[in-house]
C-alpha cells in the first residue's frame, strides 16, 4: 500500500507540476489500499481458514500451502478471492482517512498552526 500510495503522490505531483494537497494525498491514499487489498486477499482468505483449523468436513489444515492446495482443487482458484469487494471498499475507505489524516497533520507541523 505505502509504495504505491507514494507513487501515486509523485505522479500525481508530476502531472500538475506542484505537490499534491491532502485531500489529493487521500486519494492516492484509497488507490493504494485499494490495489493492496486486492492483491492481498488470497493471502487473507488462507489466513483465515488456517485461524478456523480445518474444512467443511471438518479434515483439519496442516499449514498454509495445504490450504492453498486443498482450495484450489476443491472449489477453484475464484475461492481465493472470496470477499474481494467488501475488503477492497473498506481499506480503501481507511487508506483516505488515514492518509489525508496523515497529509493534513503533516502539513501543519511543518507549516505551523496558523
Amino acid at each position: 500500500q505505502f509504495p504505491i500510495y507514494e507513487r501515486a503522490k509523485v505522479e500525481w505531483s508530476r502531472y500538475q507540476s506542484y505537490p499534491v494537497s491532502p485531500i489529493q494525498a487521500a486519494a492516492c491514499g484509497s488507490f493504494g489500499g485499494a490495489i493492496a487489498a486486492a492483491a492481498t486477499t488470497p493471502l487473507d482468505v488462507v489466513k483465515t481458514r488456517l485461524m478456523l483449523g480445518s474444512d467443511k468436513n471438518g479434515v483439519p489444515y496442516r499449514n498454509g500451502v495445504d490450504v492453498l492446495k486443498r482450495t484450489m482443487a476443491e472449489e477453484g482458484s475464484g475461492a481465493l478471492f472470496r470477499g474481494v469487494q467488501p475488503r477492497v471498499m473498506w481499506i480503501s475507505i481507511g487508506g483516505f482517512v488515514f492518509f489525508g489524516a496523515y497529509e493534513s497533520y503533516k502539513n501543519v507541523l511543518m507549516n505551523g498552526f496558523y
